[in-house]
């Protein structure tokens, strides 16, 4: 069971990164906070990791804080939520929203997590509520230039599948609340976009 890795980080996505050991690549999953927080290409990075045994596959999901890893542990063992979406979850909401979210129940704010609906939502509060009581939230972020911060954003949004012009207009509208801080400036551009597309997609269903 692999508990750490430390080594040179020699590709890096918004969901992914990958780690070379003593000369052996390792596949790491991860959420967008930590991506965030890497170290630029061939530098050396250490992430603690869970690994997630199946039976046809072992996938590693790393992380760059030990509250990170908690969390994700916390939300994987919730009914419903398996490790793509609780890296989905984490992505979506910081720590530090996240947790009084579920421990208030406010299931409006847990929705408007993509990928989290309303059961998902209501089993994360009741399976969740009490074992998030030990937990902190992070603190903050380090920011970056704003120049840099938006190519990186617009870069996360693309691997994402959102095409340049809406992520342009997405990230505009969002830069405002951002502060500066990647994660934030994340997901205002993406609530921006996720309201977007329900807005285009309710006329058709009214058809």
């Amino acid at each position: 069971m692999i508990g750490s890795l430390r080594g040179k980080l020699t590709e890096k996505r918004p969901n992914q990164v990958l780690v070379d050991v003593g000369g052996v690549g390792y596949l790491v999953h991860v959420p967008l906070s930590t991506f965030a927080g890497l170290p630029p290409l061939h530098s050396e990075t250490s992430l603690l990791i869970h690994t997630h045994l199946r039976e046809d596959q072992i996938a590693l999901y790393g992380f760059l804080t030990a509250r990170e890893k908690h969390c994700f542990e916390l939300l994987i063992s919730a009914s419903g939520v398996g490790p793509s979406l609780a890296l989905k979850i984490l992505s979506g909401m910081g720590i530090d929203e996240l947790i009084p979210a579920i421990r208030s129940g406010n299931l409006g704010e847990l929705v408007r997590i993509p990928g989290v609906g309303k059961k998902t939502a209501e089993r994360m509060v009741v399976e969740l509520r009490d074992k998030l009581t030990g937990v902190d939230a992070p603190a903050a972020g380090k920011p970056e230039t704003r120049s840099q911060l938006e190519a990186d954003v617009s870069s996360a949004l693309e691997n994402l599948g959102y095409d340049t012009r809406s992520i342009e207009k997405a990230v505009e509208k969002a830069r405002g609340g951002a502060d500066g801080n990647f994660e934030a400036l994340l997901r205002g551009a993406l609530q921006i976009l996720g309201a977007a597309a329900m807005q285009k997609s309710a006329p058709a269903e009214r058809k």
